[in-house]
């Protein structure tokens, strides 16, 4: 009869069994940090939160105060005690917010579509064709960086209205149509993908949007989602531009519109506070509903058919 002895189990062993997150003293297990460390990780985790998110509560809670709350109350009182959505429906009242927003939402929608469109044929170009000229292009993308956008804020202006899209919306989405950054993103993401891949896929009688569709696609939607979720965001908050194209109240956006409530309702920090969550909301249903593929999607590696 054969006897069986199991080995016995060590410290970091029941430890990482227990789900102690921490190591002991002696400990050689330098995976997880000792308990100070820890208590630091914590410790800074919650400040950086602190800073991150303290704003955006202090002008919720602000928006939901009535009148008689004392808004520089020290301690903050970050719950009202008279809670009312009066500001709310005194800033709709004041300023067409939802056609404002609804003017945001339409140049904000035109700019994510074509800048995920071509970002993804021009980086694929970049990365995957072979044609003359492809540093030269390479380096007016890069020299374009290079320049602040109140640079070319000037010359943008005079061709939207050489253009006759000046006071328009239109006018305001063209020049944001596509992003040099947005390009050389997804450039990086298409270098990522096996050449032998795409050659055999040529081999094989695949023409250049089957390609595109089936292998560059799938491999580069990460990326996509950062480019569509950055793209959104600027195009959303973006105010210069707006403001300098936009001549009549009519045609407004969201943010021209909200610094007409600032400069009209200094006073009362609970409207702007108000109108700044409306702003905000947006943003905030685009990112929960497209953070999993930006977290997710831009640590795909594998090639998919």
């Amino acid at each position: 009869m054969t006897l069986t002895t199991e080995r016995p189990e060590t410290r970091e062993a029941r430890s990482v069994r227990k789900g102690q997150h921490f190591r002991r003293r002696g400990s050689s297990d330098f995976t997880r940090p000792t308990l100070p460390g820890l208590v630091l990780r914590y410790a800074l985790l919650i400040a950086v939160f602190a800073l991150v998110i303290g704003p955006f509560v202090w002008q919720l809670s602000t928006s939901l105060k009535g009148p008689a709350e004392d808004l520089y109350a020290f301690p903050p009182n970050l719950i009202p005690q008279d809670p009312t959505v009066g500001n709310y429906s005194t800033v709709t009242d004041v300023v067409p917010v939802y056609r404002y927003a609804w003017h945001s939402l339409l140049v904000a929608t035109g700019s994510v579509a074509t800048n995920v469109v071509l970002s993804v044929l021009g980086g694929y170009a970049l990365a995957c064709m072979r044609f003359r000229g492809k540093l030269i292009a390479l380096g007016v993308l890069l020299s374009t960086m290079l320049l602040p956008a109140e640079v070319t804020v000037t010359s943008n202006l005079l061709t939207v209205n050489a253009l006759g899209l000046g006071n328009t919306l239109w006018g305001v989405f063209l020049p944001g149509a596509i992003g040099a950054m947005n390009v050389l993103l997804i450039a990086t993401a298409c270098r990522m993908i096996p050449k032998d891949v795409l050659d055999a896929a040529t081999i094989d009688g695949a023409t250049t949007w089957q390609r595109i569709r089936h292998l560059v696609w799938p491999n580069v939607r990460g990326m996509a989602s950062v480019v569509a979720i950055f793209t959104f965001i600027g195009a959303w908050d973006d105010y210069l531009w707006p403001l300098m194209v936009l001549t009549e109240p009519d045609n407004y956006t969201l943010t021209v519109g909200m610094a007409y409530l600032n400069s009209n309702f200094s006073p009362d920090p609970r409207l702007i506070a108000a109108g700044t969550m409306v702003a905000l909301i947006p943003i905030v249903v685009v990112f929960s509903v497209m953070q999993r593929y930006f977290f997710k999607g831009v640590q795909e590696g594998a090639v998919k058919g």
